[in-house]
């Protein structure tokens, strides 16, 4: 963890869309915000919002009405461009299937997908796909899985859980947890062992929490 200290403060990009699994925003908010040197900023599509209690998230959350309000003329903000360009790794989480299906087919029509589609290739972009099984054994899901990834985007994959519909679906793995994946991309550090993790099961994702260590 020294070597995380001592690195200059890193910006999370945070975007989470309709997936019933956006009721833990409020919890992976906190724990990719509770990283030393890390700096977070939520992005939310209109369908995640009705999961989670703005009041609950503790980052600025910035929607579609943002984008809007934010440019009235010429040389004004562009907020997807702004975002793009101060983040220095985004991760969506949870990506559902609407949402999957629009990236891989370069449709931007909400701030979330235009931030991707706008997205700078030489930075890190992690995605947690969250969706019923039906859905994901779907032949079109690994089709839009793997164009995602020929971006080079990286999956955080998934393994089969219940889920609160009754189903069983997608849930990430602990060996591909979120924070796990933060912590290589800022350190470039490949030995986890360094971490002191505790793994919190949720809906779609297993957050990894990284502890503060006093070594």
């Amino acid at each position: 963890m020294d070597g995380w200290r001592r690195a200059a403060m890193r910006r999370v990009l945070l975007a989470v869309s309709g997936s019933v699994a956006a009721v833990k925003l409020p919890e992976l908010a906190a724990a990719i915000g509770g990283l030393a040197q890390v700096e977070v900023i939520v992005v939310t599509t209109e369908h995640a919002k009705h999961f989670y209690d703005s009041k609950d998230v503790p980052a600025k959350i910035y929607s579609d009405s943002d984008e809007w309000e934010m440019w009235k003329q010429r040389s004004d903000p562009v907020l997807h461009i702004d975002l793009r360009r101060w983040a220095d790794l985004m991760v969506i989480a949870p990506l559902d299937a609407n949402t999957l299906g629009k990236i891989a087919s370069g449709i931007c029509d909400n701030l979330l997908t235009c931030i991707v589609r706008a997205w700078d290739l030489k930075k890190p972009l992690l995605f947690c796909p969250a969706m019923n099984t039906v859905m994901w054994e779907h032949p079109i899901t690994a089709t839009q899985v793997q164009t995602l990834k020929s971006f080079g985007y990286i999956e955080v994959p998934c393994i089969e859980k219940k889920l609160m519909c009754g189903d069983k679906g997608g849930t990430s793995t602990k060996e591909h947890g979120i924070l796990t994946n933060l912590y290589f991309w800022f350190t470039r550090d490949k030995d986890t062992s360094k971490l002191n993790v505790c793994y919190t099961p949720w809906t779609s994702h297993c957050i990894m929490i990284i502890r503060t260590q006093t070594r």
